[in-house]
């Protein structure tokens, strides 16, 4: 039995960012995730430390030696243990993106020769697609949270505090001490009353750091404030990791619980936006209209926007108007495809039409609008293609803001990821990880890998290159206002009024550095 006498010291590591020289689409944002994780383990009585590579390091970019042609943004690995607490029990790491994986692997690497002792607990979309070849890939783990985190490590915890011991903990994996795949449960099951869950414990001069240097996740004002009103998404669309790592439960917060937080903040921290990182914001228009009548009738004053893409069923005339008028300054729609044949196969569950009507709409109201769209499905088709694009060209000519091409990613957790793995079409090794952090970080590459068998992917990589550049063009061209909207913006120290400004201004700021 081990000693309980005092609860264990967790610290959250989380590594620097990873991208391909010449990437200029590096998202330098607060650890929101750890923010709910270290406020749930406080709220029972446990020590947490953030030691965040990235807040520590912004700006500041270093050669990852294991790699040529790649580089990391955030402090250095040797710098990153300095920072983890020595008396530090428990090391969680965050695997998100499955492109950052051969990084993180070796800091945990080198985390372990200084913490040999301490528990190494991971979790995050990667961990959760991928947990049993993580484990293997990566022997200084010891044990993987998959799916949803907060209860399911509070009680990894609890446990191995009482016993040293955490095989009875479900929704993990692990491996036994005979080098055999365990897993409990399919994955963690999710919190069922969100109100459970405290509100994001941010550290003291955390926030400021970011907000110092002018960083946020989409567009920019002086102090965006990184916000969750939902977890999950209803749908299945098979290029999203979302359905295996929330299954498609999604749950709404209490009203009044969002309203206090604002409000708190608004008096904390002063802010001046909330940027919402839900996987789907807006679904129910009900909903969203009752949230805007309550900012309105709270007189909470501030920009708010939707970096992430939402749907489009619930945004007709009324609701944009209610947007507009309660400060939403930015609005992305996520129609991926223009081809109807190819949003069928992809389950993307909506109509293009009406998404188009309130694309438009938006714009008519004023909004700042952005549509993302995606080519190279493995079953597209030079038809599909092509009208993915002319949508897009239309929209630009529209007047949409932002009108970017992504090439499809085959990440891990997806429906599309599991087909490419069964045909033998996918690795999994260092290759495929370092791909898909070039595959939409760097245009100037033409030698990425695409899983689309009708069109090469240098072709691939040219259309996307051309397009992007040509819709950026376009709305440049025939709305000339924002040639000097840009130009004020690049030389503000804070404001962004797009994606696309927010990133060439970090793109100026980078500090290279030698490792």
């Amino acid at each position: 039995m081990m000693n309980t006498d005092k609860k264990k010291c967790v610290a959250l590591v989380r590594g620097p960012i990873v991208f391909k020289n010449g990437s200029v689409n590096n998202e330098a944002t607060p650890a929101i995730a750890y923010a709910y994780i270290s406020s749930y383990l406080n709220k029972y009585g446990y020590k947490t430390v953030i030691v965040d590579a990235i807040k520590e390091g912004l700006n500041l970019t270093w050669p990852f030696k294991d790699r040529p042609g790649y580089s990391c943004q955030g402090l250095q690995f040797e710098k990153i243990i300095f920072e983890i607490p020595k008396d530090s029990d428990i090391i969680g790491f965050s695997a998100m993106f499955s492109g950052e994986w051969p990084v993180l692997r070796t800091l945990i690497a080198k985390v372990r020769k200084s913490f040999p002792k301490a528990l190494f607990v991971a979790g995050g979309e990667h961990i959760t697609a991928l947990t049993e070849y993580s484990l293997r890939d990566c022997p200084e783990l010891n044990v993987c949270v998959r799916g949803e985190g907060e209860h399911t490590f509070y009680k990894l915890l609890e446990t191995y505090s009482k016993t040293g011991n955490f095989a009875d903990i479900e929704g993990i994996g692990y491996l036994n001490k005979d080098n055999q795949y365990c897993q409990n449960g399919d994955r963690t099951p999710r919190i069922e009353n969100l109100n459970d869950i405290p509100w994001p414990a941010w550290p003291e001069g955390y926030l400021e750091t970011f907000w110092k240097e002018g960083k946020s996740y989409g567009i920019a004002t002086k102090r965006d404030m990184p916000f969750i009103i939902s977890r999950g998404c209803p749908y299945q669309c098979t290029f999203c990791s979302s359905p295996q790592m929330w299954t498609n439960r999604y749950v709404l917060r209490d009203m009044d619980d969002i309203i206090k937080e604002i409000k708190y903040y608004i008096t904390r921290y002063n802010i001046t936006s909330l940027q919402l990182y839900d996987l789907t914001a807006i679904v129910k228009k009900q909903w969203i209209i009752e949230f805007c009548q309550r900012l309105i009738s709270e007189k909470i004053n501030l920009f708010w926007s939707l970096p992430s893409g939402t749907r489009s069923e619930a945004l007709d005339s009324e609701t944009i108007s209610l947007l507009k008028k309660t400060g939403c300054n930015y609005l992305a729609y996520a129609p991926e495809s223009g081809s109807l044949r190819i949003l069928e196969l992809i389950k993307k569950k909506l109509h293009l039409n009406r998404l188009t009507e309130s694309v438009l709409e938006a714009r008519r109201q004023g909004l700042t609008v952005r549509i993302n769209l995606i080519i190279g499905f493995p079953d597209e088709t030079w038809d599909d293609i092509f009208k993915t694009l002319f949508y897009g060209l239309k929209m630009s000519i529209k007047g949409v803001d932002e009108v970017p091409v992504f090439i499809f990613s085959a990440y891990p957790g997806t429906e599309i990821f599991g087909k490419l793995m069964s045909d033998k079409k996918i690795i999994l090794n260092d290759d495929y990880f370092f791909n898909l952090t070039s595959l939409n970080g760097s245009y100037l590459s033409t030698n990425l890998i695409s899983y689309n068998s009708n069109i090469s992917s240098k072709l691939i990589v040219l259309i996307r290159i051309v397009f992007t550049l040509l819709n950026y063009i376009i709305g440049y061209i025939l709305y000339p206002k924002r040639v000097f909207r840009t130009i004020k913006n690049l030389f503000s120290q804070k404001n962004a009024a797009t994606v696309f400004e927010h990133r060439l201004k970090d793109l100026f700021k980078r500090k290279n550095i030698n490792d």
